[in-house]
């Protein structure tokens, strides 16, 4: 039987491991620089970079109460943010944030049907 993280809706794992953490969350300084261009508050930068490795990693956007707190935690240690720091965004930032995603990883979104494709692509 196939494992719930491999199934057609992409989840986190219920365990991940330091090694995994490390390999697909971590950001690079360039992620950091970049997140921060476009953030305003401590609240929005670790909410940003895990928009961008989720999307990186699991090809979504998980809303943020879905992200594990191994996988927030580990992110806030990355860009050394205070210990009690939350990441939070509103819709319409939240939605600034996938926006921005996408044009990073060079993707726009179809108008009408919604679907996701690499600039002079087909759909993925």
């Amino acid at each position: 039987m196939t494992s719930i993280e491999r199934a057609a809706y992409p989840r986190f794992k219920r365990l991940m491991t330091a090694h995994e953490l490390r390999l697909f969350f971590a950001p690079s300084r360039d992620e950091v620089a970049w997140a921060a261009a476009r953030t305003d508050s401590d609240e929005h930068l670790p909410a940003q970079l895990l928009a961008l490795k989720s999307y990186q990693r699991m090809g979504c956007f998980p809303k943020l109460d879905e992200i594990p707190g191994t996988v927030v935690d580990f992110v806030r240690r990355a860009v050394v943010l205070p210990e009690g720091t939350v990441p939070r965004a509103v819709k319409r930032t939240a939605e600034r944030q996938r926006t921005a995603v996408r044009q990073r990883a060079g993707l726009v979104v179809r108008q009408g049907d919604g679907t996701e494709c690499r600039r002079g692509g087909d759909a993925e």
